[in-house]
């Protein structure tokens, strides 16, 4: 396995990586789950191309019917797993890494809302690999176990039929979290905002019914201590929560960065103690939460109605953090908030840190790389993807991958694999 950097995350969440890896004798720069390891964004791959030639990265391959949708693909070794609809029907697709081709489907459920016909129906989840089984969530709320070897259904549950949750206007987003035998999920609505279920077998360990309820967002669960604490940290509809890691109860709210937005997208980002959040027609802001008198507080270290609140997530790099507006890609200063460059000639876009690198994939289907700095938008690279599908009014909103010395770009129906490796033409 590579060398990973041990912080408080990895402690936390390497007893699961050592699992999965020790299962399936994967490598350290596999992709597990949504924004890898960590769920962070980083990637710990190294040796990679520092500056892409003209034209960009060698295409590898390009599979054209992968299933429509906005599912960002979790890689493991010689697989690559994602969602896909086809027709009213979702679907979790099992890819070969060498070239593209599938290798088996599973059907998950119905597209979400599909009474209503909403803007952008379609799969978006990231299915989580842990070991030889997999979990995914589709947007109407199925909930499946599968193994990875074959795709065979070990268990399934339904969030709404099953626990009364309650999704947004976009239906189910979340991308769920194993964290040791516990699979961690967000149904919404009163009876289970928040969940625990065992990953063997779909049963519950606890639910979390947050005091008002909640519509469950668009954001996923993400791993943290506070204050000696272990919790799981989400962004509901009506705003940040915290609960206890091993009993579900809520140990602190923070409703600033949700309230009067109709779109809570961002997975919160947790570093140096501190969690930053924003949402469109919101307000974003870095708070900390504190354990005073056996009882947690939220403290508000800034807030401002110009920070990074785009679909494509945030990654911190040194003393910065990268994210977009609804116009442009920004730098921000991870202590202050304050700005240090926009720039609109590529947009909003999603990101990934690699090997000292950021990783851009634009709304426009663009994708750039860039040297972080505080100091101006640096770019080292820019392409578009050949054979682009038919786009209507969706925009190319699924993450950048790289993993194993390969940069996956997914939009639509279309998965695309670079070589980045460096050394190689």
């Amino acid at each position: 396995m590579k060398t990973l950097i041990l912080d408080w995350r990895l402690k936390l969440l390497l007893p699961i990586a050592i699992m999965g890896l020790a299962a399936t004798g994967l490598q350290g720069a596999d992709f597990p789950q949504w924004r890898g390891l960590l769920r962070d964004g980083h990637s710990p791959e190294t040796g990679l191309l520092q500056e892409w030639p003209k034209d960009g990265p060698k295409l590898l391959w390009q599979a054209k019917e992968v299933g429509a949708g906005y599912s960002t693909p979790a890689v493991l070794g010689e697989r690559i797993y994602l969602l896909g609809n086809e027709g009213a029907e979702e679907s979790v697709i099992a890819l070969s890494a060498k070239d593209g081709s599938r290798v088996w489907s599973a059907k998950l459920g119905k597209v979400g809302h599909p009474e209503q016909n909403p803007s952008y129906p379609g799969a978006r989840s990231t299915p989580t690999v842990d070991g030889k089984f997999l979990f995914a969530l589709g947007s109407d709320g199925d909930l499946v176990c599968l193994e990875v070897a074959q795709g065979k259904e070990v268990w399934r549950k339904h969030l709404r039929n099953d626990f009364g949750g309650k999704y947004g206007e976009w239906a189910y987003s979340e991308s769920p979290l194993v964290d040791g035998d516990k699979l961690i999920c967000t149904p919404g609505g009163t009876n289970a905002t928040l969940m625990a279920l065992n990953k063997k077998n779909g049963e519950v360990i606890w639910k979390c019914a947050v005091p008002g309820g909640s519509d469950a967002s668009y954001s996923s669960v993400i791993l943290a201590e506070f204050s000696k604490v272990k919790q799981y940290v989400q962004f509901l509809a009506t705003g940040l929560v915290g609960v206890d890691a091993k009993t579900g109860k809520v140990l602190w709210r923070y409703e600033k960065t949700a309230k009067g937005s109709p779109a809570v997208i961002l997975t919160p980002l947790v570093a140096d103690g501190m969690i930053y959040s924003g949402a469109f027609r919101a307000t974003s802001a870095m708070v900390k939460p504190v354990l005073k008198d056996g009882t947690f507080a939220v403290e508000e270290i800034y807030s401002g109605n110009k920070l990074p609140i785009g679909l494509g997530g945030i990654v911190k790099v040194g003393d910065s953090f990268y994210g977009s507006s609804s116009q442009s890609a920004m730098c921000v200063d991870f202590k202050t908030g304050t700005v240090k460059w926009e720039e609109r000639a590529i947009g909003p876009c999603s990101w990934l840190v690699a090997d000292k690198r950021v990783y851009l994939h634009a709304e426009s289907g663009e994708v750039a790389l860039i040297e972080p700095s505080a100091e101006a938008y640096r770019e080292k690279g820019r392409f578009s993807p050949s054979n682009p599908p038919a786009r209507g009014q969706a925009k190319a909103w699924a993450y950048p991958v790289v993993a194993n010395g390969r940069l996956y770009i997914r939009e639509q129906n279309s998965l695309w694999c670079y070589d980045v490796k460096a050394g190689k033409k």
